[in-house]
């Protein structure tokens, strides 16, 4: 069995989730957790029954301090079983950067438009696929089994160009794959889209990955973060990505806030039928972690107010 497979394993009847707060979530923050405070957050996710963390990019550290640490969290997560880890990498440096640890997986962007492209990354979206194919090149020499992904983000519209045809997300989809990516990302990353849209473009999306894990990636800008989820889980996508608290945002996507509330998430998947095997209320209790670390950033989010229902009426 492939990694992909042990990674992310097919159950229609279950969905994975994805925490991505260590990274997303503290692209923005006016204070981020001590290294310390993220291995607590990671412990308590394991505990309430999360398998999938994004801990972080590999960047300069002294512009961005909040991911120095990176390392210590791939560390972290390796020694927990069936665990598994996630950076990002947005150039050659930072993959090779990545490929020295055991980290599980690699995350490219290659953005749906070129104007976001080249604000985000300084690079064209030929030279992002590219980097797709390095990254591949990488993971043969490195000893170690790892999952690409190439996540598109605007995939749905984009807040400096405009409206991003379907077709263009296909095609680099597509090309992503060529370029040797394992799973295709598909992003929301300024909340233009509703349920509608979600289902037009994941469908076709998920038509074209055949056999190949899609995930989703959600922004709640707009409210809508929670329908376009539950959109998604029609069409077929089981992996969606999310922060406790509804951290996040992109520094170089003007309108970008925070990513789907994951608690808010395993409970919608849940009410839909889905099984996510993850406790409501331990993954609620995470939120005390962030409020002590990070005591000047909003934690989003309805379950954590009003409190998970009895069992009995959200799921078995």
């Amino acid at each position: 069995m492939s990694i992909v497979n042990d990674i992310y394993p097919f159950d229609s009847q279950r969905v994975i989730l994805r925490e991505v707060g260590l990274r997303d979530g503290l692209q923005q923050v006016r204070k981020y957790p001590s290294t310390v405070g993220k291995v607590a957050w990671i412990s308590q996710g394991k505990n309430a029954g999360l398998r999938h963390f994004e801990v972080g990019s590999f960047l300069p550290p002294k512009r961005y301090p909040q991911f120095a640490d990176v390392r210590d969290l791939i560390n972290c997560v390796n020694e927990i079983d069936e665990v598994f880890s996630s950076v990002l990498v947005m150039n050659e440096r930072a993959i090779a950067d990545a490929v020295k640890t055991n980290v599980d997986e690699l995350v490219c962007v290659v953005s749906a438009t070129e104007e976001h492209s080249q604000a985000n990354m300084r690079r064209s979206q030929s030279d992002s696929i590219d980097l797709v194919r390095a990254a591949n090149n990488a993971r043969k020499f490195s000893g170690r089994k790892r999952v690409i992904v190439a996540a598109i983000p605007m995939s749905f519209g984009c807040s400096i160009s405009g409206e991003v045809p379907k077709q263009a997300v296909l095609n680099l989809a597509a090309s992503c794959l060529e370029a040797g990516a394992d799973a295709i990302s598909i992003a929301d990353t300024v909340g233009f889209a509703a349920p509608l849209q979600i289902t037009d473009l994941a469908r076709d999306v998920v038509k074209l990955c055949a056999k190949v894990p899609v995930i989703i990636h959600l922004h709640d800008t707009r409210g809508l973060a929670l329908a376009n989820a539950a959109a998604a889980l029609d069409v077929g996508i089981n992996i969606i990505d999310g922060a406790v608290g509804g951290l996040g945002g992109c520094p170089f996507a003007p309108g970008a806030t925070g990513n789907v509330v994951l608690e808010d998430l395993v409970f919608l998947c849940e009410r839909m039928g889905f099984r996510t095997d993850i406790d409501l209320q331990k993954l609620i209790d995470i939120r005390q972690i962030l409020a002590r670390e990070m005591p000047d950033e909003i934690l989003y989010g309805t379950l954590a107010r009003a409190g998970p229902p009895p069992r009995i009426y959200w799921g078995s």
